[in-house]
């Protein structure tokens, strides 16, 4: 089984409506592929989720390549939005159309069939692992982290890792992702007193405290970058109380922040600063506050050595580019793999993700997959 066409591979995983937690079949394609490719497949799921393990290659070996991805895909909206059926896989014009064809069956699809046809084709001295999950657009509590739980049980090890998400902003080849930002959201509910308008001073008015939080929050400098990272931000993305009426002061508001950060920050620290904002808040206006966060991943960085040099030489070699190596974005499953081994991400240039009429360039995948076997041969050369 070679010249795996990671075309038409995208295309029957595209068809899947796998819109997280379903995974439709999306897994059981790539489950008979490897298999009958001869790599050891092994089912990693959890809390309903469907995740794969996929090994060729000795499990005891010290050298082992992996790659990470995920099939589940983002809602589609409004179908009727869409110019061409969201799961159709329709090709126009060299491009291919539908929901998770750039994030990111097409990657999954270029990084197994590199696989398969390099295993075939010149069987390394080493090994090579995919795991590939179906809950990475959720909340990504059980996906890639119980195919590393699982590996941990079992003895599986990678020694580096790269992740296939999109990663490049404007041309193929143009960004290598060697980290990413911490990201959290905080939800702060401030409870006053209901009262008329007319008779401020018999109510106790949560507003202008929240104001006055979001206000202090919003306007801090948290700090002005890093070697690798760009300056962390705070954005305030709702304030709402709920009170269709002009006449009545509001028992309650709320507002929710997010923030993006580097490593100058952890997400302990932003939350106690937060906690320290609230409390000065509360004495100044004397209400009480209630605080919710949530941290979906702390800021990491590979740095430039190794790993990234190999990606990028072949990255340069199939497209003429020298990628720039990058932090920005949101999170990705990189956040996991990190505590497990070096790990950097690569993959198509991400313009159309989660939007409507997603797409890709048929060419772009080919070349995908031409990229991801190079730096196969040359790992394990």
């Amino acid at each position: 089984m070679t010249n795996i066409d990671p075309v038409a591979l995208t295309a029957d995983l595209v068809r899947c409506p796998s819109v997280t937690p379903a995974d439709e079949g999306a897994l059981d394609i790539l489950h008979d592929l490897l298999h009958a490719a001869g790599f050891t497949c092994t089912w990693a799921d959890r809390g309903g989720i469907r995740n794969l393990l996929a090994r060729w290659g000795d499990k005891a070996h010290p050298k082992t390549f992996g790659f990470n991805g995920h099939t589940d895909v983002v809602p589609i909206g409004e179908a009727a939005d869409w110019s061409m059926p969201p799961f159709s896989a329709e090709i126009k014009d060299g491009v291919m159309y539908g929901r998770g064809t750039t994030d990111m069956k097409s990657g999954v699809a270029a990084f197994a069939a590199a696989a398969v046809d390099f295993v075939h084709q010149t069987p390394p001295d080493g090994a090579i692992l995919l795991a590939i999950t179906g809950d990475e657009e959720g909340d990504a509590l059980d996906g890639t982290t119980a195919l590393l739980d699982n590996m941990e049980r079992t003895g599986e090890r990678m020694t580096v890792c790269l992740v296939g998400e999109p990663t490049c902003p404007n041309e193929m080849g143009d960004m290598i992702k060697i980290g990413r930002r911490g990201s959290m959201t905080a939800w702060v509910t401030v409870m006053g007193k209901q009262g008329h308008s007319a008779y401020p001073s018999r109510a106790l008015n949560p507003l202008p405290a929240l104001a006055r939080l979001m206000d202090r929050l919003a306007s801090r400098e948290l700090d002005q970058g890093t070697d690798y990272f760009d300056p962390s931000t705070l954005a305030i993305v709702t304030i709402d109380t709920g009170n269709p009426a002009t006449n009545v002061i509001p028992a309650a508001c709320r507002g929710t922040v997010n923030l993006r950060f580097n490593d100058l920050h952890s997400g302990a620290s932003l939350s106690q600063w937060i906690r320290e904002e609230i409390a000065a808040i509360e004495t100044e206006f004397g209400i009480k506050a209630e605080l919710k966060i949530k941290i979906s991943g702390e800021s990491f960085i590979t740095p430039p050595g190794p790993l990234s040099d190999l990606v990028a030489q072949a990255v340069k070699a199939e497209t003429g580019l020298d990628p720039d190596l990058s932090t920005t974005g949101g999170t990705s499953d990189a956040r996991f793999v990190r505590h497990h081994c070096p790990v950097v991400e690569f993959g198509l240039v991400g313009q159309s993700m989660h939007q409507v009429d997603e797409h890709v360039r048929v060419d772009h995948i080919q070349q995908l997959k031409s990229i991801y076997t190079r730096i196969l041969r040359d790992y394990f050369a």
